[in-house]
């Protein structure tokens, strides 16, 4: 079987000095004290880069336990919760509001574009009484990037906590944690970072901190309650035992991460080439406005079947992209450009498996994926 080069917006492929580190010998992680040390470096390292001085902890489990964990921690009954709505992921907060007896007030705006922060403006200027709002950075499923650095301090104006699923953007995109006012910041090991799933990393202030200690009702979880982290360096105790060698791999990212002083511009460019050469050819990217650098998302050409051209690009060029789900399923192509992924040479090659696939489909071309995308590199 050869191997199969992974171009999906999550998980991504792993660096190889990530999977090492993976392999090292472990010890028990709730008794020995020197990893009690690993793990609050690591979390230490993770705030250097999210330019925080806020808590951070990493949690045993794969990203929506953040979005979970961060409305359990925050919600009681009758609390009004902001739901700002552009995506899919940003509708489904909502979910796990109600599931805590929060009630979900959904703001929406359009799906193809960055969130209008107007209407944010507007309609906080008449309602704003709110526990929390949530937002997402980069929505996957369409790949829109939303503004927190207008969002977030907008919404301390009115005194509103905020929640941010940054999983897709987190290393990628800029995140300013502390200058953009934002109180819970949620991501995941296996985007941007490169490592494998099952990790989530969650930056806690002061406020909310203060928010869930002063809770009229006790956390309604376990595995989903912050607090119980709160004070596991001081007590040497963790509220369950931790997957140690998915840690060990996840500090070697980070210090991959911390190394590499050009991610931030070179997912720019391969985002902004990516999308150079996509509107350069029949194809239509799904977004108007609001494009993240963490992948790119391309609609469906008429007449023709994501599921088909998927394993085509599997099957005979060794490339596994990805469509989407829920509303947008069987309608767009996803390639991203994130972490691992978001090197010239990948992206390259998948541009051309895409092109060769979708022309054995009846598409035509008239100039070269792979050489526009190259070209806008220039």
């Amino acid at each position: 079987m050869k191997e199969m080069l992974i171009m999906t917006p999550g998980p991504t492929a792993v660096a190889e000095n990530v999977r090492l580190a993976r392999a090292k010998v472990t010890t028990n992680p709730d008794i020995d004290l020197e990893f009690y040390d690993f793990y609050k470096r690591t979390c230490d390292k993770l705030a250097q880069f999210l330019k925080t001085k806020n808590d951070l902890r990493i949690l045993a489990g794969e990203g929506i336990l953040g979005l979970e964990a961060a409305c359990a921690s925050l919600t009681e009954s009758g609390d009004r919760v902001l739901v700002l709505d552009n995506g899919i992921f940003g509708h489904g907060f909502a979910e796990f509001v109600e599931l805590y007896g929060g009630q979900a007030l959904l703001l929406q705006s359009s799906e193809k574009e960055a969130f209008d922060i107007e209407i944010l403006e507007k309609f906080l200027e008449k309602d704003h009484d709110f526990k929390y709002a949530t937002i997402v950075h980069c929505d996957t499923p369409s790949g829109v990037l939303n503004d927190l650095s207008k969002i977030c301090p907008l919404l301390k104006k009115y005194g509103i906590l905020t929640v941010v699923d940054s999983v897709a953007a987190m290393g990628g995109e800029d995140l300013q944690v502390d200058n953009w006012q934002i109180d819970i910041a949620l991501g995941g090991s296996q985007k941007v970072l490169s490592a494998p799933p099952g990790l989530t990393i969650v930056s806690i202030s002061p406020l909310a901190y203060q928010a869930m200690e002063n809770r009229q009702s006790p956390i309604a979880s376990f595995y989903c309650n912050l607090l119980t982290f709160k004070d596991y360096y001081e007590k040497k105790w963790f509220p369950y035992t931790m997957p140690i060698s998915d840690i060990y791999g996840l500090d070697q990212a980070v210090d991959n991460i911390l190394f590499d002083q050009e991610i931030l511009k070179r997912h720019a460019m391969i985002g902004k080439a990516t999308r150079k050469a996509i509107k350069n050819s029949p194809l239509e990217l799904y977004l108007q406005t609001g494009y993240s650098n963490t992948v790119s998302v391309i609609k469906v050409p008429n007449g023709l079947n994501d599921q088909e051209l998927l394993r085509k690009m599997r099957q005979d060029y060794q490339v596994m992209i990805t469509g989407s789900f829920d509303r947008l399923a069987g309608k767009v192509l996803r390639i991203g450009h994130m972490g691992e992924n978001a090197r010239t040479s990948k992206v390259a090659y998948s541009l051309y498996a895409l092109q060769k696939v979708l022309e054995e489909s009846g598409l035509k071309f008239e100039t070269s994926l792979q050489e526009d995308f190259l070209q806008a590199l220039k």
